[in-house]
């Protein structure tokens, strides 16, 4: 960032020039928010924030300071060392950029490291940024490990203050309490400022929650498409999807155990498709099939399991995957 920045703050620097943001009818954009760490199974988030980078044109908006929002001691940068001396030093990073979809229509894409610090401070300053470009609509997006098949279509479950805009995706359905996010904390606060707040969960086979997982990148990003009208490539993540495929099926085949492990997944997936109509719950036949509150416990237990993981400083720490359940 240099002298000629238009905006600083304590958390952010703002590029200037400014890039454009509004549509041709003066339209403001939509937010989308990929923040890693805390709910990134299958590293969904991830990737999908670094295919809207590279797939589509995109311009630097604004960059946060990390030094202000990430705990180094429990998300520890990597440093690269030659034998002699060290070279490098990965930071982590947070910035917000414009892209523009295959029709041209501008959108808000803030990704990178969950803050560890000044959640409130944070969300404030993105309010800012959002009041200043105008933004209308704020989706969040996550990938949580879930007892599904790699076998299968990745599936999504959706929420927001504004049901009618989710349309057909399906929903939690149940009360829970969980252990909270900056990404679920930045939805809550534009909800109570009267923007469209989303969200997005993709969900991850379990047993793949530590490898990258396209299939589910991709259905995110169909998914905020079905939300917003844009119009996002995903044939470079189906790809990859298909070549991870390929290989988990390799690896599956001749493993009796896992094989009957993914037939088990796969049977209870195909029933609860079948009884979608129905409208039964997710991932279930009526008889078998967890119920919403069932579900809602899952969540929180595998939420709480991420929250201790922090607190303790064990494994990768908040920056770190989800651990298969």
């Amino acid at each position: 960032m240099d002298e000629r920045s238009a905006e600083h703050s304590a958390l952010y620097s703002l590029e200037f020039p400014a890039p454009q943001v509004s549509n041709e009818e003066g339209a403001g954009p939509v937010l989308v928010h990929a923040l890693e760490g805390f709910a990134d199974a299958g590293h969904a988030v991830a990737l999908a924030a670094r295919h809207l980078r590279d797939a589509l044109d995109s311009e630097l908006v604004a960059t946060f300071s990390t030094d202000e929002l990430v705990d180094y001691r429990s998300r520890r940068p990597t440093v690269s060392f030659d034998g002699n001396t060290f070279t490098d030093m990965e930071m982590p990073s947070l910035t917000m950029h414009a892209v523009r979809d295959t029709a041209g229509r501008p959108f808000l894409l803030l990704a990178g490291a969950e803050p560890d610090l000044r959640w409130e401070q944070f969300v404030e300053a993105v309010r800012r940024l959002v009041e200043h470009f105008g933004v209308t609509d704020v989706i969040g997006l996550n990938a949580i490990p879930m007892a599904v098949p790699h076998t299968r279509p990745a599936s999504i479950t959706a929420h927001g203050n504004d049901i009618e805009r989710l349309g057909d995706l399906p929903r939690w359905g149940s009360a829970m309490k969980l252990p909270a996010s900056a990404s679920m904390l930045l939805e809550l606060r534009m909800s109570q400022r009267d923007y469209h707040a989303a969200g997005l969960s993709v969900h991850v086979p379990h047993y793949l929650s530590q490898t990258d997982y396209p299939a589910a990148s991709a259905r995110l990003l169909s998914a905020v498409g079905e939300i917003t009208g844009l119009q996002i490539p995903v044939a470079a993540l189906d790809n990859a999807a298909s070549k991870v495929r390929e290989q988990v099926d390799k690896e599956v085949e001749g493993n009796t155990e896992i094989e009957q492990v993914v037939a088990a997944l796969e049977s209870q997936y195909d029933t609860f498709t079948q009884a979608q109509a129905e409208r039964s719950s997710l991932l279930a036949a009526e008889a078998d099939l967890p119920t919403g509150d069932e579900l809602g416990a899952e969540l929180e237990r595998f939420l709480a399991e991420q929250t201790r993981d922090d607190d303790s400083g064990d494994g990768d720490g908040p920056g770190g995957s989800p651990s298969p359940t």
